[in-house]
């Protein structure tokens, strides 16, 4: 009977035992806990989004390196002319791409760097047919930092025009492409083919500048403007020779 009893008593103690040390029966999970950890994950991700740098932003310091002034000098009328683009360096060697039309009929053309380095340079390849053309500058810089090429675009696609629009130099304008396979009449009715049509806003200065992809990778050289006025300003449609094109008018060019 003692033995009994003396089990008895263990047992006793043990339940008593487990009754006071165990860990406590998770509460339930409710709907007003399950919306609190959702909201709390929004809200991280909000904060993550608003640390992170924009497209925009990105696609300038990409090429911020690699873009160039073009500053021209010529006769016109019998007059003497000074005209300026833009210009992008896309190769180690340092040759520039940009629009023929930004340089064509020129007698004299100085580029100037994104360090400072400003040096005369000449014409080394043209391409009518798309208003394209390469140059060589006589001097680089200590650093040449060629841009990286894209590859196509789909209607819709964010992209990005740099450029020295009204002189306003190292300008950024943000749009999408709106079509594509766009042809246009250009000034001595020439007839440029399979352009991209985009809406980020374009004014004499851009021409020959690059159109980026939210990478900052060059998909376009800038080649002209829609207007209906006599006026060569934006007003709202901005075309570009895709870089599939524009490379081909310059040998030698990397991607």
């Amino acid at each position: 009977m003692w033995g009994c009893v003396a089990v008895l008593v263990l047992v006793a103690a043990a339940v008593t035992t487990y009754a006071v040390t165990r860990p406590p029966t998770p509460a339930p999970i409710t709907q007003r806990d399950v919306d609190l950890t959702v909201q709390k994950g929004l809200e991280r991700q909000a904060e993550a989004d608003a640390a992170a740098p924009a497209d925009a932003s990105v696609a300038h310091a990409a090429i911020a390196p690699s873009l160039v002034v073009i500053s021209t000098r010529g006769t016109s009328a019998g007059r003497q002319s000074q005209g300026s683009g833009a210009g992008v360096v896309v190769n180690a060697d340092g040759t520039v791409l940009t629009a023929l039309h930004v340089v064509e009929g020129s007698t004299a053309i100085t580029v100037a760097f994104s360090d400072g380095t400003s040096t005369p340079a000449t014409i080394a390849s043209r391409k009518p047919e798309s208003d394209i053309a390469t140059l060589t500058p006589a001097k680089l810089p200590e650093t040449v930092v060629p841009a990286v090429l894209g590859g196509g675009v789909a209607v819709g696609a964010p992209v990005f025009a740099v450029g020295h629009p009204l002189g306003l130099t190292d300008s950024l304008s943000a749009g999408v492409v709106s079509a594509l396979d766009r042809t246009v009449r250009v000034e001595s009715n020439r007839r440029l083919e399979h352009l991209i049509q985009f809406d980020a806003a374009v004014n004499p200065g851009n021409s020959g500048g690059p159109l980026l992809n939210r990478a900052g990778q060059v998909v376009g050289i800038v080649t002209g403007l829609a207007n209906p006025t006599d006026q060569s300003l934006f007003v709202g449609i901005g075309f570009a020779v895709p870089i599939a094109t524009a490379g081909g008018g310059g040998g030698g060019i990397a991607r």
